[in-house]
């Protein structure tokens, strides 16, 4: 747990904390932790080992101001967190009754929304009906990929915060599809009650919001055929060279020509997973489906340069320094 300020309070509200349960309160983890975040993840892996712990999973709560992508990235480039550890998915929780207002002054929470895989609706009972559509409408807005499940009275169905990402050996084309357009409304223990998903769109959003949520673009395409493998990396290389730094998340599932299998790929800004393949697949199934979410780019210039994947080359482009994804394949 992770809390910013001089005094640690949230791990002495939850109702059965053990030793299991580190508290960090030297700073916040998108900026100062990021080191001594490695170093507890390494420390309680080593604990493990030595039979003085046991746990299959391991959840990190950030603070409200915390920005997830260079969490992301250290779980990533960490050759040994790399090694003992899989991201399995990004929860944003999202408060019905206050949340437009933070994400009218707050951009951090507006990333957090954007890049989540998951969004929770809490104290979805404590604002009418009117006001939950439309809050629920402005975080499709923000990020339509994402599933959007509202909590009842804090609850959730078993399992429903785990295995959020297709960054698996063991995913399923249901699985894949769940992780790049987050449609699974059937988590939603009140989705087929209330009706609000319906009227999510029918609430007009506040003209301050327009500022923040404007800053926002998400882009999918879908090739039908297998894509050359250098077209893939030439535009990779491109689309990170150009706006690495504004590239929230890359994410989907390639066939590239003459490799075996497809495989599913991740990336947080210029940072990238190795990519995962899908050796069960099915091989008459050859449809690539690549989904980005970027900050401060037009969705026009989004949409343009994802449709280089369906190029045709003529001669090999040349590479960049940034190498290939497919390497380690």
């Amino acid at each position: 747990m992770n809390e910013f300020g001089q005094a640690g309070l949230d791990h002495d509200l939850i109702e059965a904390a053990t030793e299991e349960t580190v508290l960090m309160e030297s700073g916040c983890l998108c900026c100062t932790l990021r080191g001594d975040l490695a170093q507890t993840m390494l420390s309680l892996l080593v604990r493990r080992n030595r039979g003085q712990l046991d746990f299959d999973r391991l959840v990190i709560e950030t603070t409200g101001l915390a920005d997830p992508a260079p969490i992301i990235r250290i779980l990533t480039v960490d050759r040994a967190l790399a090694t003992a550890f899989r991201l399995d998915g990004i929860v944003a929780m999202a408060d019905a009754a206050t949340g437009s207002n933070t994400l009218n002054t707050q951009f951090e929470a507006v990333s957090q929304i954007a890049v989540a895989d998951m969004v929770v609706v809490t104290k979805a009972d404590l604002v009418p009906p009117t006001q939950l559509g439309s809050f629920m409408a402005r975080l499709r807005g923000l990020n339509e990929h994402a599933r959007i499940v509202r909590a009842d009275f804090g609850r959730l169905p078993s399992g429903a915060l785990f295995n959020l990402s297709a960054m698996r050996l063991d995913v399923d084309p249901k699985g894949i599809s769940t992780w790049l357009d987050g449609k699974d409304l059937r988590l939603d223990p009140l989705a087929n009650l209330t009706g609000l998903l319906k009227q999510a769109g029918s609430g007009a959003l506040p003209a301050d919001s327009l500022s923040h949520d404007a800053r926002i673009s998400s882009a999918v395409i879908e090739v039908k055929e297998p894509i050359p493998a250098d077209i893939f990396d030439h535009w990779l290389d491109t689309l990170i060279g150009m706006s690495g730094s504004d590239i929230l998340r890359v994410k989907g599932i390639v066939h590239i020509e003459e490799a075996e299998h497809p495989f599913v790929f991740h990336g947080v800004q210029h940072i990238f997973d190795e990519p995962v393949p899908l050796t069960s697949w099915s091989k008459g199934d050859t449809t690539s489906r690549v989904v980005v979410i970027a900050r401060d780019l037009d969705k026009g210039s989004l949409k343009e340069q994802l449709n280089t994947l369906r190029m045709r080359p003529t001669a090999s482009p040349s590479k960049t320094d940034a190498g290939s994804l497919l390497g380690p394949m």
